[in-house]
């Protein structure tokens, strides 16, 4: 199969996947409380336990990719994941809800690291951050689109509009499955026997973790900035959708420009870097809308969203560009399934740091983000520079890799 057609089944795949996961996004948390009657702190209680469980199991099944071939690896656990999605229809009691969102989550997280090894199998190395890049374009319009249908269900608010969703998104999932299946299998890699090596990688652990200070932005959107907006200053509160609009259209439309000139690991770092300095910028732009008019205080808060999207973009580019450029050849899979750990941990983190540093501090927990943001892009330079001397050193066969 010719490049652009393997970019066409990955662009559909993932547009597919995005699709359902957007409208169970929407629609999950009012179901799981309203038609199975879990208390909100249960179904925190679950999807955290679950979403744990899913980071500690991505590098195995990373690994089962890298062993087994990416291409059904990533097909077996897209259906693994549609089942989840289904089990969530008949489970009752909080074990069972927690069952469920341990599969699922695991399922997500193994998925993921398996189509990364399959993208890195099939595209030539210098073309992987611009694809990828599309497919985040390709990924905010399909979730868009998802949360639309979504929508249609919370304005039903009725069980049957819930499960219909929640069909959608497995229907979703084996969809996926099956445009995945059509890809050719890539090209077997040699792999390393032993035990899980980037569990012993330091450089690349650093790397990794860096990226997830650099990930705590996350619940921005979706959690601090609207408490933010209704608590600390006098913008109406509709501001909070129209910034949600602004930053996945935004992504849509600028992902793939973004991305380029993004290569290497000078381009990486530099883009990085370059985010830090945008993200501080955007920080202190939302720091000032407190206190300010409405009117002041929402142009603020779209000068601030703005800053925020771009530094995203930036920053996902490079990061993109280093979780393969790092990782050795044979290992695909199990270093995507670590590297991607940092999403989930800041996701479970992020909602408990951001609130008790931006709502609870206010101006000053902005600054202290935007310190501890430039602060880590910064220092991304020199951790990614000390993995890849490790990783020469694999390559010429000397014993001083930093791998212990």
């Amino acid at each position: 199969m010719a490049e652009p057609h393997v970019r066409r089944h990955l662009a559909l795949a993932q547009l597919t996947s995005a699709v359902g996961d957007g409208a169970f996004y929407t629609t999950s948390a009012l179901y799981f409380t309203q038609a199975l009657g879990l208390s909100p702190f249960r179904v925190g209680l679950g999807l955290t336990v679950g979403w744990a469980v899913g980071s500690v199991a991505g590098v195995p099944l990373g690994r089962l990719a890298d062993r087994h071939g990416p291409r059904g690896t990533a097909a077996a656990l897209a259906v693994a994941a549609a089942l989840a999605v289904a089990a969530f229809t008949v489970v009752h009691g909080l074990l069972a809800f927690m069952a469920a969102a341990c599969v699922y989550a695991s399922a997500q997280s193994g998925f993921a690291a398996a189509r990364q090894a399959l993208l890195a199998g099939l595209v030539p190395a210098g073309r992987r951050t611009g694809l990828l890049a599309g497919l985040q374009a390709t990924l905010n319009a399909g979730l868009a689109a998802g949360a639309g249908l979504g929508g249609l269900a919370l304005h039903a608010g009725t069980r049957q509009a819930y499960l219909a969703v929640f069909a959608a998104d497995a229907v979703s999932f084996l969809g996926c499955a099956a445009l995945l299946l059509r890809l050719p299998r890539p090209v077997p890699v040699p792999v390393p026997h032993g035990r899980l090596a980037v569990l012993r990688d330091r450089p690349y652990a650093v790397v990794a973790l860096l990226n997830t200070v650099l990930l705590l932005r996350l619940p921005l959107l979706s959690l601090v900035l609207p408490l933010w907006i209704t608590e600390r200053t006098s913008a109406p509160a509709w501001l909070v959708s129209a910034l949600f609009v602004l930053n996945t259209a935004a992504v849509t439309v600028f992902q793939v420009r973004a991305a380029r000139g993004v290569t290497g690991l000078g381009g990486a770092t530099s883009a990085i870097r370059r985010s830090g300095w945008v993200m501080g910028a955007g920080c202190a732009v939302f720091a000032l809308s407190a206190g300010a008019s409405p009117g002041a205080a929402a142009g603020l808060l779209v000068l601030g969203a703005v800053c925020q999207v771009a530094a995203e973009m930036g920053q996902s580019a490079g990061a993109w560009q280093l979780s393969f450029a790092l990782a050795p050849a044979g290992r695909i899979g199990e270093y995507q399934g670590f590297f991607g750990t940092g999403t989930t941990v800041a996701r479970t983190l992020g909602p408990l740091v951001l609130t008790a540093v931006i709502v609870e501090w206010g101006v000053a927990g902005w600054f202290l983000l935007a310190a501890l943001t430039l602060g880590a892009s910064y220092a991304m330079g020199p951790a990614a520079r000390w993995a890849a001397a490790g990783r020469r050193g694999e390559a010429a066969g000397l014993p001083a890799v930093p791998v212990r």
